[in-house]
């Protein structure tokens, strides 16, 4: 079974390739940043609403996988400095 296993996973590394096994694990770590940073906006009652502030992470995930890198990780960024300046006040 094992084997089987192996030969599998090497069958389908060309076709997934590293840059699918990197955007998928990247889009993992935005999902997962997205929900902490929701879990800080309910924290701290700042009370940012809209399309990327929520608890979905599937919905996350999707959503970044649609964009390319700069664009989420600017997502990402806007949401921190958002967050920052809900905590100074």
């Amino acid at each position: 079974m094992a084997l089987i296993a192996g030969v599998a996973a090497m069958a389908l590394g060309p076709l997934l390739g590293p840059t699918a096994a990197h955007a998928q694990s990247s889009c993992k770590w935005y999902g997962s940043t997205a929900l902490k940073q929701q879990k800080r906006n309910e924290q701290l009652g700042c009370k940012f609403s809209g399309p990327q502030w929520h608890s979905n992470l599937a919905g996350h995930i999707a959503w970044c996988s649609s964009q390319p890198p700069d664009v989420w990780k600017a997502s990402a960024r806007a949401r921190d400095k958002m967050l920052d300046q809900c905590a100074a006040k």
